[in-house]
């Protein structure tokens, strides 16, 4: 009978949810790295022809490593690919990839809106949603809170990551039996080595075999890096505040020569105030620095693992023998022989090829999420506390509902303040037309940024539909607004282009106010009709001219007062015709002269007198008395009404210049010169000149 495989001594065995021994692990290859998922490969087989992929993928897997002293190291994760190889002999064959939990997240993508939290807030939050509890937050920074951070169209994992390494947060894993660790890290505190294995020794492969684990080599790469990083912003609310800030390498990477003068410049640097954005170009020069200088290292040490911390020791190089941060692993296992029940000579065979930076600097990873754009305008709907018709802030901002937006209860807390473009815009002047609480607006995004968005425009819709029908209406155009709160009044300005019958219509609910520092004048081609249902009070401060080329009909319901301060003169090119329907009264303070160029009479019932040309006829009846008898009658007397005093017309305030904002100093360009950065790196070393160039230098010297 053939002997039963197994793995019970394995020195590196898979343990599954199928059960012991139901599958054995032939071989495992797996990358690590800060700030990545890790991935195993596993090579399996198995008594079992017939394993069902749905039984082992998504399930929870371990790699169990011994370490050599008792203790046992372990890999863990969730099979996200598994595949059944062509199988011949006893054994079937598989193939299995292993990843973190991590990676489930790389399964679900949203569209999600954050507000006024940290990027650690935002990532607690999707794990705890998502139902991920395994991980551990080993932060030492303070981290700003954003006041609107949006997931567009990205998966959960992609979202993070980019948030993690703007904000100069990576990760590792920490591994047990049957669970796993996401461990968020920003600093050399966030580390401790693995286990047992502080320290590592330098053993080169050619000074012949050892008992130790060790380190066969070691290699360490330079790479010119920039030596400044500097980035810019804009905040509206403080635009004459300069955001302008840079970060310089730290003094202990000397790269030599120029390097140090080359600079990044970026814009923009997603920040509002120069504390953030300093904090951002430091995060952005480290990064570079990260990969200035690495040591790539073999060794068959089993507690090499990225996260940890190691001293290196008896390297031949005494600088080089300082502590170390594991960055990047790529394993290999090559299981024993699984027929074995561990006879000696059956030992696995472990290898790791790994890089490591000082543990004295700071690691980031490297920004390698691409950010969503947005490439063109959306539309959202305005909205607001639900009493309200119109929700803004000082600025003229209000907030939106986007229709991607499946979390957001369409209230005041649906968006972040967003501004609103006007057709004019000053320092207090300009256009201001504040979007209305159910209004459609169209929204674009400064730089096809997600969390940057601005109103650009306003649009019907089929609930919301123009003010007048069309296209029976296709010639008007107008400015129509609704009365608040509740509506059913409006102001309007129309226009009415229809040929023959255009018009310009003007309706005010309430007040109309007018106010012309200067001359007004208008002219009117045909009829000009007003009604006022109410009072017209007029007042003019100098003189009045009227001039009326056809007739003047007036008609006063009430009293006419007219109060002349100085004269009254009237004068009618035909007849004047003056008529009381019960008294008349003409009062001259000194004299009253009625002229008359042909006949002057005045009569009273059937008395008259009658004066012309060809003399005086005085008529009375029944008697004519002449100082004797009668007396003259009085007057009411003359009492006109003052005028009201008019009402003046609503003040404006006039705006004022804008100033824009003062230019930062350029910056001094920057020209290489390679056998300039040459000369100086050799006077730096000492090292001489060419003969020729010795020979011109002594030349110069010599004058």
């Amino acid at each position: 009978m053939p002997e039963k495989p197994t793995q019970k001594h394995r020195e590196a065995a898979i343990e599954t949810t199928l059960g012991e021994d139901v599958l054995l692990l032939i071989s495992f290859s797996g990358t690590e790295q800060l700030g990545r998922l890790f991935e195993y490969k596993l090579e399996l087989a198995s008594e079992d022809y017939q394993i069902k992929p749905e039984s082992i993928v998504g399930q929870n897997v371990s790699i169990r490593l011994n370490l050599g002293n008792s203790e046992i190291r372990y890999f863990n994760g969730y099979v996200s690919h598994f595949t059944q190889l062509t199988s011949s002999g006893q054994l079937a064959r598989y193939r299995a990839t292993v990843v973190p939990w991590f990676w489930f997240l790389t399964r679900t993508a949203d569209c999600r809106i954050f507000q006024e939290k940290t990027v650690p807030d935002i990532i607690e939050q999707i794990f705890r949603d998502r139902g991920f509890t395994d991980y551990d937050k080993r932060l030492s920074g303070t981290y700003r809170k954003w006041e609107y951070c949006v997931q567009y169209r990205e998966t959960d994992f992609n979202f993070i990551s980019r948030l993690m390494e703007q904000e100069g947060i990576y990760y590792y894993f920490k591994h047990e039996n049957g669970k796993h660790l996401l461990v968020m890290a920003d600093s050399h505190s966030s580390h401790e080595p693995y286990l047992t294995f502080k320290e590592l020794i330098y053993h080169p492969s050619d000074k012949g075999p050892t008992t130790k684990e060790c380190i066969s080599d070691w290699f360490v790469e330079t790479h010119l890096q920039p030596g400044s990083y500097a980035i810019n912003d804009f905040y509206f609310i403080t635009p004459q505040t300069p955001l302008f800030v840079r970060a310089n390498a730290s003094g202990s990477a000397d790269q030599g020569g120029s390097a140090k003068n080359y600079e990044i410049y970026d814009y923009p640097g997603d920040y509002n105030t120069s504390n953030d954005g300093t904090e951002y170009a430091r995060k952005r020069i480290e990064e570079l620095q990260t990969r200035y200088q690495v040591a790539i290292a073999n060794s068959d040490s089993r507690g090499i693992c990225p996260g940890y911390l190691f001293n290196l020791n008896e390297h031949p190089l005494a600088d080089q023998n300082l502590e170390y941060l594991i960055t990047s692993a790529n394993y290999t296992i090559q299981g024993d022989d699984i027929f074995s029940a561990g006879a000696a000579g059956s030992e696995s065979i472990f290898s790791c090829n790994f890089t490591v930076i000082k543990s004295s600097k700071a690691f980031r990873s490297q920004r390698i999420t691409p950010k969503p754009q947005i490439s063109g305008p959306q539309t959202a709907f305005v909205v607001g506390p639900a009493a309200d018709e119109i929700c803004t802030d000082k600025y003229g901002r209000v907030k939106v509902k986007f229709h991607w937006d499946r979390y957001s209860k369409a209230d005041e807390n649906s968006s972040c303040w967003i501004r609103v473009a006007q057709v004019w815009a000053g320092k207090k002047w300009g256009a201001m037309y504040i979007p209305r609480i159910g209004q459609e607006v169209i929204v674009e995004f400064l730089e096809g940024d997600p969390d940057r968005p601005i109103i650009t425009g306003r649009v019907y819709n089929a609930k919301a539909m123009p003010p007048y029908d069309l296209p029976g209406n296709k010639t008007m155009s107008t400015i129509k607004s609704n009365s608040s709160m509740g509506g059913e009044g409006f102001n309007e300005i129309r226009f009415e282009d229809d040929k023959g019958k255009e018009q310009i219509f003007i309706h005010g609910e309430k007040k109309l106010d007018i106010r012309i520092k200067n001359d007004a004048k208008e002219l009117v081609g045909q009829d000009r009709h007003l009604i006022v249902k109410r009072d017209q009070i007029e007042e003019v401060g100098g003189d009045k001219h009227l001039t009326v080329k056809g007739d003047q009909n007036e008609k006063i319901d009430g009293t006419v007062s007219l109060d002349a301060g100085m004269d009254l003169q009237q004068k009618a090119g035909m007849k004047h015709a003056l008529e009381a329907g019960m008294n008349v009264h003409i009062k001259g303070g000194m004299n009253v002269v009625i002229e008359a160029g042909m006949q002057l009479s005045l009569k009273a019932g059937a008395s008259f007198i009658d004066i012309g040309p060809s003399g005086v006829a005085i008529s009375g009846t029944p008697t004519v008395m002449i100082n004797s008898g009668g007396a003259a009658g009085s007057g009411s007397g003359c009492s006109p009404q003052p005028p009201k005093t008019p009402i003046e017309a609503d003040t404006g305030e006039p705006g004022q210049v804008s100033e824009p904002p003062k230019p930062p100093k350029p910056p001094t360009p920057v020209k290489f010169n390679a056998q300039a950065s040459t000369l100086q790196q050799a006077a730096k070393d000492g090292t001489p000149f060419c003969e020729e160039c010795e020979k011109a230098k002594k030349q110069q010297q010599a004058g």
